[in-house]
């Protein structure tokens, strides 16, 4: 029996509604945390990828998302040990209102319920830019609506002067909470968005450390980071040992018959002299992904070697397998499709049966083409921009057997795009979504599965060890 972990100090970042600034306060707090020395562990609520990329560049740390509905709310404890094994200090950054969960399902996800699952304090950034003593109501209301919700503090944020500072306190001393920072506006730290959100760190460079680095010198000197720690030590004991790879694919159910052909190694599935490798799809038009992937990928016996489609002009040696993530290849469509060399390359492997894991921005790149632009080939099927957002988490049961999952097996999953592709799902189609409406979507072809869906495997870890035992059955090292 593997017993508990000790818990690790934490809060949770929580706001009234999107637009407060809980991204600036989290990401700066962890900034501020680790510059005193401290090792911090950062999370995020909900499936964001672009909001972790911050809190890895203030840490050093990867950072982790803790969704339960992707994953299940009996996961979220174990994942947040898993992530915060060795820290100091953790932050977690929720995601829109306090409240705000999945549509028709209560709070389930919210960030209200992520921090009683952690059994966390809860820290209120509320932008005080149009209002004075009406901060208290707004305040008490948040307070006061599920006690199983303990708020220990307000974080004031672009508050306007001296003054406005003073009648925001005086009226918040009726509530009872503590106001643990006061920030004033600062265009420094404001980091530029397009169409799905913030631009990620890996296509900022040098202005992503220097944003990083203003939201640590605000939080420093406008936040009680003494007061901060001291409500983070307060947070309940966590029951629950911490997740583990190895131990989730050991329980886990399988999602697989038997692999396709050939043996178990001794260094892998399938090669004998040698582990699977799977390449992984990085760079600045690939970026989202979650850390658990790469860890459960490892733990079922591959050996993960990174590309940028954007630089490199073939794949890694010896490759029997892809995993493409998503992420903003609409962005670098021009620079994808000038890469060539790279394409047939992905095109040939993908057509020769090895296993292929597209998700989103993966699946663009498959296609035909991408806004007029050539892309890989391995689907026929061309992707293009739109002006409308795609977002939502999705019910689906995936419907041809592929590399990830066998047919009729049941996974959670999130849509956030703003392309389309057309047709939208191939002959033998990947998907089958149940919610919000019903329809097929996604593509499998021979070892190729492509789809809009992200998920998280960490909810299912057999897709993993089955992904690895397809690349070693499929004997397609490059």
């Amino acid at each position: 029996m593997v017993n508990p972990s000790p818990s690790v100090p934490r809060l949770v970042v929580a706001a009234p509604a999107s637009g407060s600034g809980k991204t600036t306060v989290a990401t700066g707090l962890m900034a501020a945390l680790a510059g005193r020395g401290l090792a911090v562990s950062p999370h995020k609520v909900g499936p964001d990828y672009i909001d972790p990329g911050y809190h890895a560049l203030a840490t050093g740390r990867a950072g982790r998302n803790l969704d339960a509905y992707l994953c299940g709310p009996e996961r979220i404890a174990p994942l947040f040990a898993h992530g915060a094994r060795g820290c100091d200090i953790a932050v977690v950054e929720g995601v829109m209102g306090l409240y705000d969960g999945v549509s028709g399902q209560g709070e389930l996800a919210s960030t209200a319920h992520v921090a009683k699952l952690l059994r966390a304090p809860v820290v209120l950034v509320v932008d005080a830019s149009s209002q004075s003593r009406s901060v208290a109501a707004l305040v008490h209301g948040f307070v006061s609506w599920d006690p199983g919700v303990r708020v220990g503090g307000v974080i004031l944020n672009k508050v306007a002067s001296d003054r406005h500072e003073t009648l925001l306190r005086d009226a918040l001393e009726a509530v009872g909470v503590p106001v643990l920072g006061v920030l004033r506006r600062a265009a420094q730290v404001e980091t530029p968005s397009r169409h799905l959100g913030l631009v990620p760190v890996a296509e900022r460079g040098a202005a992503a450390l220097d944003a990083v680095a203003a939201m640590a010198a605000q939080v420093a000197a406008g936040c009680d980071l003494e007061g901060l720690v001291a409500l983070a030590r307060s947070a309940g004991a966590l029951p629950d040992a911490p997740w583990d790879p190895r131990r989730a694919l050991d329980a886990a159910a399988p999602v697989a018959g038997p692999a396709a052909s050939g043996d178990a190694g001794p260094t892998g599935p399938g090669r004998g002299d040698r582990p699977v490798r799977v390449a992984v799809a990085g760079g600045r038009a690939f970026t989202f992904t979650y850390a658990e992937h790469t860890e459960l990928l490892t733990a079922a016996g591959a050996e993960v070697v990174p590309f940028d489609p954007l630089r490199d002009e073939r794949l890694p040696d010896g490759v029997d397998g892809l995993v493409i993530g998503g992420g903003f290849p609409e962005v670098h469509a021009a620079e994808l499709s000038a890469n060539e060399q790279l394409r047939k390359a992905v095109a040939a492997l993908a057509l020769g049966g090895a296993p292929v894991a597209a998700e989103c921005g993966g699946l663009l790149y498959l296609c035909r083409e991408l806004d007029g632009l050539p892309m890989c080939g391995v689907l026929d099927a061309s992707a293009r921009m739109t002006g409308r957002l795609t977002l939502g988490y999705r019910d689906a049961v995936a419907l041809t057997d592929s590399a990830l999952a066998a047919a009729g097996t049941r996974l959670r999953g999130h849509e956030f795009h703003r392309t389309v592709v057309e047709p939208g799902a191939g002959p033998a189609p990947a998907w089958g979504m149940r919610t919000p409406e019903r329809r097929v979507e996604g593509f499998v072809r021979d070892g190729v599965h492509a789809s809009y869906l992200h998920t998280h495997w960490a909810a299912e870890p057999g897709v993993a060890r089955r992904f690895v035992e397809r690349c070693g059955a499929a004997g397609a090292g490059a």
